[in-house]
This record gives structure tokens, sequence and C-alpha cells, in this order.
């Protein structure tokens, strides 16, 4: 298994690395891994500046993710996207992949590696790849997250250099079936020179989050956030939404 692990890291970071903006429905990834667990992943957001006549933009996904190993979860998805004024309709394909790189509690932030592969529907697109270190911690009853994201699309009908993101997250673990806590997403431009802070697109916001047994290994775990755009570049509102039946 952990020649397994090795060869899947070394063959989705080797492909690694325009503004690639997160969508509306991106989530916070966390490091940990469960051997053996299958999920069923829906994700829902959507985003606008709430000015009259202004119109939605919306994105959803539905995925099924399986935990190889110790060390290595993997997950295809299913995305959709709806312009503003427009409808929902297929956009890309997904395999993401996730990395725990250090034992829960081994250290005093468990790190972690996440790699994405992308086709959209627009094959001019290329392909997208984003990937990434995983970072959280422990204080008591606080949980923090910090990931860094660097996105590149191979393939191109247009060229474009990688982009470099950020991924925050404080959560109050008050009790399983209710934990609320703060998100923020960051999209800073190309890696190696960040856009000004105009075309920078950052959003932060309270968020809430749970886990309901269902049954013996059963559950439903949920998260959800309202954010609000603190650059010129970010939408001023984003509703994101996450649900998972884990078994």
């Amino acid at each position: 298994m952990k020649r397994q692990f090795a060869a899947a890291l070394a063959a989705t970071a080797s492909l690694c690395l325009q503004v690639a903006h997160a969508g509306p429905s991106d989530y916070i990834y966390e490091p940990k891994v469960e051997h053996g667990e299958k999920e069923i992943d829906f994700k829902y957001g959507h985003a606008g500046n709430r000015a009259p006549g202004d119109s939605l933009q919306a994105a959803s996904s539905l995925g099924l993710g399986y935990g190889v190993g110790e060390h290595w979860f993997t997950e295809f998805y299913v995305k959709w996207e709806q312009p503003a004024a427009g409808d929902m309709k297929y956009e890309a394909l997904e395999w993401e992949n996730k990395f725990q790189l250090t034992e829960t509690g081994e250290y005093p932030v468990d790190i972690g590696f996440i790699a994405e592969i992308e086709r959209p529907k627009d094959h001019d697109e290329g392909w997208e790849v984003r990937v990434g270190p995983l970072f959280q911690t422990e204080f008591g009853k606080l949980q923090a997250n910090a990931n860094l994201l660097f996105t590149h699309h191979y393939n191109a009908a247009t060229p474009s250099p990688t982009q470099f993101g950020y991924q925050v997250q404080l959560k109050y673990r008050w009790k399983p079936e209710f934990e609320f806590g703060l998100q923020g997403f960051g999209d800073m431009g190309d890696w190696d020179h960040w856009s000004g802070g105009r075309q920078q697109s950052q959003r932060f916001g309270p968020a809430v989050f749970g886990k309901i047994g269902v049954g013996t290994h059963k559950a439903v775990r949920y998260n959800a956030a309202l954010l609000f755009g603190a650059t010129d570049g970010a939408p001023k509102q984003t509703f994101r939404l996450q649900t998972e039946y884990e078994f």
C-alpha cells in the first residue's frame, strides 16, 4: 500500500504546475484520510453582487469517493455550472486525490497534500491541474486549517501562468452535530507575481459544520458558509454548501 501511495503521489505531482478563481461550490480541504471509508459527496454554491437585477452564478458537483489506504483518498466528480442569467449545464469531470503525509496528532501540525485533475467540457481550456499542501492544527476545541494551492491549465488554447490561491478555516468543535467557525478563500493571481488588490478575489465569512450518525458506520456530514467579498475582484456574497453521506 505504501508503494501504491508513493506511485500515485508521484504521478499526480508530476502533472502539476488563468486567474483561476475558486468556484462558489469549492470547499476547504482537510488532510485526514479514513481507510476504507466510502462517501457520496454533493456540493452547491452561488455567488453574486446582490445589485438590483443582478443574476447569481451557481455551481454544483456530485462525487463518489473511497479511502484506498491509510494515507490515500480518491474521488471522482461530475461538475455543473450555471452562468449569470443562464441554465445549469454540465461543465467538467474531476479526479481528486488526497494524501495524508503525517499521522494524526503525531506532530503539532498535521500535513496532507491535494492533487486534482479536471477535464472541462470546453477542451480549449485544456486540462486543469490543482495541487498544494494542506495544514491542520488544534488548540483544545479549536481546529485551524490553512491550504496553499497552485492551479495550471495544460494544453489550453490560450496559455496562462500558474495561479496561486489559499484556503483558511477556524472551527470550534462544540459538539459533533453542530460546530461553528469561519472560512476564507483567496485567489491571488500569478504564483510568482500576485495581482493588485482590486484584481484579487478574497472572501471570508461565518460557517457551520456537523456530523450526524444514521446507522452503524454511517453518517451524514455537512458544512455551509456565507462569504463576503473583501476585495474588488470577489463577488459581494457567496453561499456554499457541502453534504456527504459516509458509509
